[in-house]
């Protein structure tokens, strides 16, 4: 598997290890973050400098989600602070309405006007927060809809998402994204933004566990994040 590739580059460790596997099979890729509204930047700086090492051009999309609907999104809730084992057990408030559809939708578009096959995201289903467009069902549906939706689709060459950890632990990932030399010390997974990871929220939690599963220290808690 090969070709032009449209990435999704949020900065955190699983898009990170995404962009390092399309490295090794030799993508054309073409990196996009999302400017969403967020409440931080900190996963901007990241993939700028994710995008700027490995000699790639970034492409930020702006969009705004104007009703809310999300903790990431109103500044003045509170993030989740939930127990580890707690994870993935309901959907969290950081969860963003349709989040991912709305981003599939825009790689979608860029990905045909740029004549690219695939779209490449970091979705993964088992050690995650439960949100409903991380899951394989989810993306299956999608690729049918972007066959039947796209002028590429119709004319038989339909631009496929690819999902290359959908299925591997965290610890996986980062054992994968190791081997790969994934520089996990420019990536930033904390909602919470800040000099450091906050350590309680449940993207932190995750990353906390991922690398105590795979037995390596994060580099973030040694230096600070990708300052």
């Amino acid at each position: 598997m090969s070709g032009k590739a449209v990435l999704l580059l949020s900065g955190g460790l699983d898009s990170a290890t995404v962009l390092y596997w399309a490295r090794r099979r030799r993508f054309e890729i073409h990196p996009l973050f999302f400017d969403y509204g967020q409440r931080h930047l900190r996963e901007r700086r990241a993939a700028v400098r994710l995008a700027r090492l490995n000699g790639l051009e970034l492409r930020v999309v702006r969009i705004r989600f104007p009703w809310g609907g999300s903790s990431l999104l109103e500044a003045g809730r509170e993030l989740p602070d939930s127990a580890p084992e707690a994870i993935g057990r309901s959907i969290p408030s950081t969860y963003v309405p349709a989040r991912n559809l709305v981003f599939l939708a825009h790689a979608l578009s860029g990905a045909e006007a740029l004549g690219a096959g695939s779209i490449l995201i970091g979705a993964n289903s088992l050690d995650y927060s439960g949100y409903p467009d991380c899951r394989p069902e989810f993306y299956r549906a999608f690729n049918r809809v972007a066959r039947l939706g796209t002028r590429a689709g119709v004319e038989g060459r339909p631009v496929r998402v690819v999902t290359p950890l959908l299925r591997l632990s965290k610890s996986g990932i980062i054992r994968l994204g190791t081997r790969l030399g994934v520089p996990y010390q420019f990536t930033w997974s904390c909602y919470a933004g800040g000099r450091r990871p906050c350590g309680r929220c449940e993207s932190c939690r995750l990353r906390a566990r991922g690398f105590a599963g795979a037995g390596r220290t994060d580099p973030l808690l040694d230096d600070g994040g990708p300052d």
